[in-house]
């Protein structure tokens, strides 16, 4: 059991956070359901989520809902995860809107169906004009092949003349990742994985570089506002160093 901390709203909140929704599968196998009855209750705790970084002022939620990786599941299950924009389109956005939440994606679309992506589009059209929290849908994505086709691009741009080579930096790099739509926020202040598990899952592989990070046994389906909040309450217990001291 994760020892907790309370959540204190006049402490500093993190404007970034980062989520890997762990545990859909093993939280419906408990209950002798099918996996995509745990993907459906993961999709309810996206919504209970985002509402609550909303109320308390965070203002992007980065989450992993569909990794390159994933592509490797039962053909059933990832035929159900690829529906699973159409249904939050329908069940969570009413809620979003209400919030106003802003729907983003990051990932490759290439081999997604045409039907997930006019869902994941409308969702953005839908919400373009929301100024609150920004929710980053992580859909097709892997942190390596982002890094790939960043250094790809640099390539590109060095090879006909655009770039010297001397002046790449780490902001080079960052402004050629996906994230670079989140500036000025680009890299997370706190990554969460729920469902107990201890790894990254080339998840945000440089953007993580300097966050904070909390492994809790909670499985995706169970977070509420209640389990958000007492997350939230562990990174304010944190110091921030970035390799120095305080």
């Amino acid at each position: 059991m994760n020892e907790t901390h309370p959540f204190d709203p006049n402490l500093e909140i993190p404007q970034h956070v980062a989520i890997i929704m762990d545990g859909n599968g093993r939280w419906a196998k408990e209950r002798g359901l099918k996996r995509t009855d745990g993907h459906h209750e993961g999709l309810k705790a996206i919504r209970r989520v985002a509402v609550a970084a909303s109320q308390i002022g965070v203002k992007i939620l980065t989450v992993y809902a569909f990794s390159t990786e994933n592509w490797k599941r039962p053909r059933s299950e990832v035929s159900y995860l690829m529906k699973l924009p159409n249904l939050m389109e329908a069940e969570l956005l009413p809620e979003l809107i209400e919030n106003n939440v802003q729907v983003k994606i990051m990932g490759d679309k290439g081999s997604v169906p045409k039907y997930t992506i006019q869902s994941i589009d409308n969702a953005i059209d839908k919400t373009k004009e929301n100024t609150g929290l920004i929710l980053n849908i992580a859909f097709n994505y892997g942190s390596r092949a982002e890094i790939v086709e960043a250094v790809k691009e640099i390539a590109g741009e060095v090879k006909f003349g655009h770039l010297d080579p001397d002046s790449i930096d780490e902001d080079t790099i960052s402004h050629h990742l996906m994230t670079q739509q989140l500036a000025p926020y680009n890299d997370p202040d706190f990554l969460i994985r729920s469902s107990g598990e201890v790894r990254l899952s080339n998840y945000l592989l440089w953007q993580l570089a300097y966050s904070e990070m909390y492994f809790i046994d909670t499985k995706w389906p169970d977070f509420d506002k209640k389990t958000f909040l007492s997350c939230i309450g562990e990174y304010q217990s944190r110091q921030r160093r970035y390799g120095g001291l305080k």
